[in-house]
């Protein structure tokens, strides 16, 4: 663990990653604080600029939006009760009654305070587990890590806003785009058309940029209040705030340590994780019956949470290639488009950058609370720019960050296109997630497959014959069994309650 870190200092200490890894801080803040938009939003959006530049300055850029994207929310939670992100749906049952006491800078400080050192706790977990579970996994073979997408892919559905058919539908589309070209051991073209521009299959940045943030740019325009700017009171948040966390330590940690451990969960994410810690903390409070009435341990309970998923999340994507959740999934995407696969042999191939990607998701959290106590009024003045002005100039940088990708006008046509399909799979109630990881672990699930048919002697036995492919076998079937019977039950429930409506 100390060796990954020593040997990430010379690729994090440079002007140039430690400047991107404040900007982004800012940049996630900014996205997470607008409503609609959110970490995710901003990863796909700056994730062509990202690739353009140094691997650990890239990453550390998307990993400082997710990191503030995380956090932001909260300040259009507390002072407007609308959350950013749904991360913060549960930051504005005790925050927006503080903003209404007239304690909106307190409100907004505690939940900096909480969620940066929420985010270092659940960062000391990434750097004490990851190692840990990447040794555990280097002596992985193919069966094994196809077995690994397997239960990746699994995970859509529990991600999935949809029914669990229309999440595995939704993964099998990103699947079926992932075979979009030339095909790695035949070396022939796949679902081409005699087109040279998918001879490389769709790029993943435009598909994502087409998918989320045209599809979204389309349903804000669609919707009401383009011109309407709310009236916001103005605040700045001080460091007195950070001894008011720490008057609520033991809530701190625990809420803390419910973050983690529902972020290493693939598909658990933020908003659950919240939601449990608010629930926790107001069971563990002698003053339960003032939460929900401006009580600050809420704010506390929540921030702390939400933040401390990041680290979680990144344990199982950094280790394993099995992203925790959509934004994990596209630092994934990312990581593998700088040229680095992560899992077990990234830690021994790459310990410079893994040690790095640690430091600037530390470092990260520390300019969290500098940058949004000095930044807050900032981000309280654009939440009173309207819709109408914002939309645009979203979609510009949309167009000029997926053309500078290639410099290809096929790869904006893509971006379009698949703008009309982020559009199509949302009015019909099928969920992107799953889409964009089918994409990413397709070429990893196929790839994998075969090699382990071509060194197997008994065709698919081999899957049952290695310890941890059978466990990983065993496990897949449980999953996929529980969600069925899951599914099934709300579909027996549903049916019962349109009975009791029409006797």
């Amino acid at each position: 663990m100390f060796a990954t870190l020593a040997s990430g200092f010379e690729m994090f200490l440079t002007p140039l990653a430690v400047g991107l890894t404040f900007m982004g801080i800012l940049i996630g803040m900014l996205v997470g604080a607008l409503p609609g938009l959110g970490p995710l939003m901003g990863i796909v959006l700056l994730l062509p600029f990202a690739i353009g530049m140094p691997p650990l300055a890239g990453m550390g850029f998307l990993i400082a939006i997710f990191v503030g994207g995380s956090c932001g929310g909260s300040v259009s939670a507390i002072l407007l009760r609308i959350p950013g992100t749904p991360l913060a749906a549960a930051t504005l049952l005790d925050g927006y009654p503080m903003a209404k006491k007239g304690r909106a800078a307190d409100a907004i400080g505690i939940a900096l305070a909480a969620s940066a050192l929420g985010g270092i706790a659940g960062g000391v977990v990434l750097i004490m587990a990851s190692p840990t579970l990447a040794r555990f996994a280097s002596s992985f073979g193919p069966p094994e890590y196809t077995m690994l997408a397997i239960t990746g892919l699994f995970t859509i559905s529990l991600i999935s806003e949809g029914t669990l058919v229309k999440g595995l539908m939704a993964c099998a589309f990103g699947l079926l785009l992932s075979t979009v070209g030339t095909d790695e051991f035949s070396t022939g073209f796949r679902f081409t058309f005699d087109n040279p521009n998918l001879m490389n299959g769709f790029h993943i940045v435009a598909v994502v940029v087409g998918l989320f943030a045209v599809s979204e740019m389309a349903f804000q325009v669609m919707g009401s209040d383009l011109l309407s700017s709310p009236t916001i009171q103005k605040v700045q948040p001080g460091l007195g705030s950070f001894v008011r966390v720490l008057r609520h330590w033991p809530n701190l940690l625990r809420s803390s340590g419910i973050g983690v451990f529902f972020g290493s969960l693939p598909g658990a994410g933020g908003d659950i994780s919240s939601f449990s810690a608010y629930g926790v903390a107001k069971a563990f409070s002698g003053s339960h019956e003032n939460y929900g009435t401006g009580e600050e341990g809420g704010v506390v309970a929540t921030e702390a949470a939400n933040n401390a998923t990041v680290g979680g999340a990144l344990v199982p994507t950094l280790a394993l290639g099995i992203p925790g959740d959509a934004s994990s999934a596209m630092l994934l995407g990312a990581m593998l488009i700088l040229g680095f696969v992560p899992g077990p042999l990234m830690f021994v191939q790459e310990p410079g950058f893994v040690g790095g990607i640690f430091l600037v998701y530390m470092l990260s959290n520390v300019f969290l609370l500098v940058a949004g106590i000095i930044a807050a009024p900032l981000f309280i003045r654009v939440l009173s720019i309207p819709k109408a002005y914002l939309i645009p100039a979203i979609l510009i940088l949309c167009c000029i960050g997926t053309f500078a990708l290639q410099a290809s006008v096929f790869d904006l046509l893509v971006m379009f296109a698949f703008g009309l399909v982020g559009m199509l799979f949302r009015l019909t109630g099928y969920p992107l997630s799953p889409v964009v990881l089918g994409l990413i672990l397709g070429p990893i699930l196929e790839s994998n497959l075969r090699r382990s048919l071509l060194i197997s002697r008994e065709g698919y036995w081999i899957f049952l014959d290695r310890p941890v492919a059978s466990a990983l076998v065993v496990l897949n079937v449980l999953i996929l069994t529980g969600l069925l019977v899951s599914s099934l039950r709300r579909m027996k429930k549903a049916r019962g309650g349109k009975r009791a409506l029409n006797p």
